[in-house]
C-alpha cells in the first residue's frame, strides 16, 4: 500500500533535520561586535614612544607574532635578530638630511627630466638598540613596532584594548611629501621599554 503523500513529506522533514542537527551543534558561536574586546596582546612591553616633534605616548609595544627587530650590526658586520622583551631602548640618531628636488620626466616615452619647482625632505637614519644588560647594537634598521597606547587613569570605564593601535616605523630612509619642509617630517626619536619607563611617562603627561 502506498504511503500518503503528508505522510512522506512529514517523514522527508524529519530525516533533513536529523541530518542536518550535527552540522548545527558544529557551527561556532555568533561574535558580537558589541561585546567585550580581548585583553591586550601577553608578549606585549609596557613602555613610551617619543617622536622628534617632542611628543610622548605611553603603552604597551609588540610585534608582529614570532618577529624579531632585525638589525645590522656594524661590529660584526652582519645582521643580528633580537626579541623585543630583552631591549631596553631603541633610539634613532639622524645621520644626514637634505631637501631632495622633484623631476618628472618630460615626456612617457622620454629619459629627459624636467624639475617640478618643488621639494621633498629626505633623511637617513641609524639606530642604536639598548640591551636589558647595558650592552648595545648600533646600525641601520628597519622595523614595524606596534603601540597600544595608554588609557588615561582619568577614565575609569577605558582600558588599554579600547585604543587602536599604532603602527611606529623605524626606517633606514625616509622622506616626505613634496612642499613640505623637513620640520614636517616626523620620526620615532626613541622607544624605552620598561615598568619604570612606562611610570615615567605617565608622570611626564601629568
Amino acid at each position: 500500500m502506498t504511503q500518503p503523500l503528508a505522510g512522506r513529506s512529514l517523514w522527508s522533514i524529519g530525516i533533513f533535520l536529523l541530518l542536518l542537527a550535527p552540522t548545527v551543534a558544529e557551527e561556532p558561536p555568533a561574535i558580537n561586535p558589541f561585546g567585550p574586546k580581548p585583553e591586550a596582546r601577553e608578549d606585549a612591553v609596557p613602555g613610551y614612544v617619543e617622536t622628534s616633534d617632542g611628543k610622548i605616548t605611553p603603552g604597551m609595544f609588540y610585534l608582529t607574532r614570532d618577529m624579531r627587530l632585525k638589525i645590522e650590526d656594524r661590529s660584526i658586520q652582519r645582521q643580528r635578530e633580537i626579541p623585543l622583551r630583552v631591549v631596553k631602548q631603541i633610539e634613532c640618531t639622524v645621520k644626514k638630511e637634505w631637501m631632495e628636488r622633484e623631476w618628472r620626466f618630460k615626456e612617457l616615452a622620454s629619459d629627459e627630466k624636467l624639475y617640478t619647482g618643488r621639494s621633498y625632505p629626505a633623511r637617513e637614519y641609524e639606530h642604536t638598540i639598548t640591551l636589558q644588560d647595558d650592552r648595545t647594537i648600533s646600525g641601520p634598521l628597519a622595523a614595524i613596532v606596534y603601540l597600544q597606547p595608554d588609557a588615561p587613569k582619568a577614565e575609569p570605564s577605558a582600558s588599554r584594548t579600547e585604543a587602536q593601535a599604532e603602527r611606529l616605523y623605524l626606517r633606514k630612509r625616509d622622506k616626505g611629501k613634496a612642499g613640505t619642509d623637513l620640520k614636517s617630517l616626523v620620526y620615532v626619536r626613541r622607544i624605552k621599554l620598561g615598568e619604570e619607563a612606562l611610570e615615567e611617562a605617565r608622570r611626564k603627561a601629568k
